[in-house]
């Protein structure tokens, strides 16, 4: 997987650059790892891509042109598929934040939020709620 900062992915899927459902485009799109049909990826990418947009926004310019998004389908033990984006660093490819925008658990987080990241070495969730919640948080380390 080719790795694009955050600004040129965005560019990138306004201009429609990952409209097409075939495998290849979603791998470029930054799907990384799936347990779903490869048909099911485009419209995951689109369901996913107005939260990468809105987070990204928050973050700004400077996240953005010094990061990249990739995104997995997760198959836990217990529950139902669930979809997160992780936005890594360019120049060590670390892991920065992992974004989950629905858990599939079958716990008593499922269908909540939740980001987990690197400020805590993902020893726990950072913020578990509604979308609005993660908007906050992020609000909230711009401050």
């Amino acid at each position: 997987m080719k790795h694009i900062k955050i600004s040129t992915w965005l560019k990138n899927f306004a201009e429609g650059k990952y409209i097409s459902s075939d495998c290849i485009t979603q791998i470029n799109a930054g799907w990384y790892d799936w347990f779903c049909k490869d048909e099911s990826l485009r419209s995951k990418t689109y369901k996913l891509a107005p939260k990468v947009k809105r987070v990204a926004k928050i973050l700004g310019d400077k996240f953005q042109n010094t990061h990249y998004v990739f995104f997995k389908n997760n198959c836990p033990m217990y529950g139902s598929l669930t979809d997160d984006f992780r936005f890594c660093d360019m120049k060590g490819n670390d892991v920065v934040y992992t974004i989950t925008p629905k858990m599939g658990y079958n716990n008593a987080d499922k269908g909540k939020s939740q980001v987990y990241g690197k400020s805590n070495n993902f020893d726990g969730p950072l913020v578990t709620g509604t979308w609005k919640d993660v908007l906050n948080y992020f609000k909230g380390l711009n401050k």
